[in-house]
């Protein structure tokens, strides 16, 4: 572990160094009248394609800027890295979370607040943002949405005569009911850790109540006690997965979900590319998760998954708002929508893939809640505590860690 501790810490202090010089470099082009060379630093490998695409198209109708595509593994900890020695991108893209939160409150973004732009982004994802990092104001430009929601094969639900549940207890029959038909009704990936947390963070943010992480640090609850429901949930869908769930990755999941290995799928819209590409024919829907029994307070999940801030020590503030502004532009923000299955954050842009039908009427009636997970720091490892209760299955020690782990931030304050 600490041997690849070091390996990632000095790939990134390698990057820092390397983009230092190039810093060095672009500010001496764009002295002598050369190209202006800005970094655009982001954390999606998924979308790097689409990002080359569209900057390609960028520095056609900018042929004085050259866009960097910048997109390292474990990008958190680089970007982290970098902000420590004060080598920050021009451009950085990551989610509502608390790197972003960590670095806004560093001051290290340009303040966007009397920003025009913001005036074309969903009110919603713009107070998210300002809730994740606790600011009032405003260090970034939400772009990009995506919604945490059950994913079911349309063919085995229509098979077995099911339709899509609305609450809980209907949840369950519908798995009972796939588990009797010799089916599996969800298909767990649990060798990748990360993987626990889509069906975990919607139970949470049905069940803890609006204001649990603002109590939680003022003493007033605690996970033992906002938690119990999530969890003990939690535990209670591990009984419908199959028998090598901690034993497969993702990527195993996607590709056994496309071949018709499990009736629906624990995880959130991301995934349906995947799944589409491994099985272009299957016939796939979506639907909110529904954790309680009483459908009219189901609030989707869906978070901002990514964010454009501008760094203060950019040497080409301009030049970086000028390529965020095409970002934003609607053709630009449709084609990112389109090929990486995204919700937009701008106003007025819909997601038309009728895959997502059944999630409008979430985003009609406005019934939408962040990720929890987004308020919960890294040093809490929340995936790999959730891998552990799928072994073990102990919802008391499981709730009564993370209390300890929530104390021990609370003093590094």
């Amino acid at each position: 572990m600490k041997k690849a501790l070091a390996l990632v810490m000095s790939s990134a202090l390698t990057f820092s160094l390397l983009t230092a010089c190039g810093n060095k470099t672009e500010q001496n082009a764009s002295e002598s009248g050369g190209k202006v060379k800005i970094e655009f630093f982001h954390y999606k490998p998924e979308a790097r394609g689409t990002f080359d695409k569209l900057i390609e198209k960028f520095e056609k109708e900018n042929p004085n800027i050259d866009v960097v595509n910048a997109n390292p593994p474990d990008a958190g900890t680089v970007l982290k890295t970098r902000a420590a020695k004060r080598d920050m991108p021009d451009i950085v893209g990551v989610g509502a979370d608390t790197t972003f939160a960590e670095l806004a409150k560093a001051g290290m973004f340009e303040d966007v607040t009397k920003a025009p732009e913001l005036n074309n982004i969903q009110p919603a994802y713009i107070q998210m943002v300002k809730d994740v990092s606790g600011l009032e104001q405003v260090y970034a430009i939400p772009y990009a949405a995506n919604a945490d929601a059950v994913i079911y094969n349309k063919a085995i639900f229509k098979e077995l005569g099911l339709s899509v549940p609305k609450t809980w207890d209907e949840f369950i029959a519908a798995a009972e009911k796939i588990k009797a038909a010799g089916k599996t009704p969800f298909y767990f990936t649990f060798k990748d850790a990360w993987t626990t947390l889509p069906a975990y963070n919607a139970l949470a943010a049905n069940t803890q109540g609006e204001t649990f992480f603002q109590d939680l640090n003022k003493g007033k609850t605690s996970f033992e006690k906002g938690y119990k429901e999530a969890t003990e949930k939690f535990v209670e869908l591990l009984k419908y997965g199959h028998k090598d769930q901690f034993g497969k990755g993702y990527a195993d999941g996607n590709v056994a979900f496309a071949k018709g290995e499990s009736a629906m799928y624990l995880q959130g819209i991301w995934a349906i590319p995947e799944i589409k590409k491994a099985n272009p024919n299957i016939e796939l829907g979506v639907f909110p998760y529904p954790v309680t029994n009483n459908p009219e307070q189901t609030k989707l999940v869906s978070g901002v998954d990514l964010l454009f801030a501008i760094s203060k020590t950019s040497k080409h503030p301009k030049e970086a708002k000028k390529f965020i502004d095409f970002l934003l532009k609607e053709e630009n923000a449709k084609a990112y929508m389109a090929e990486q299955n995204a919700l937009s954050a701008i106003k007025g842009l819909t997601q038309e893939d009728p895959t997502l039908e059944g999630l409008k009427e979430s985003f009609a009636k406005g019934a939408l809640v962040d990720f929890p997970d987004h308020y919960i720091p890294p040093s809490i490892n929340l995936a790999n505590l959730l891998q552990q209760l799928t072994h073990d299955q102990d919802v008391e020690k499981f709730l009564k860690t993370m209390d300890a782990e929530w104390e021990k931030v609370k003093e590094r304050k």
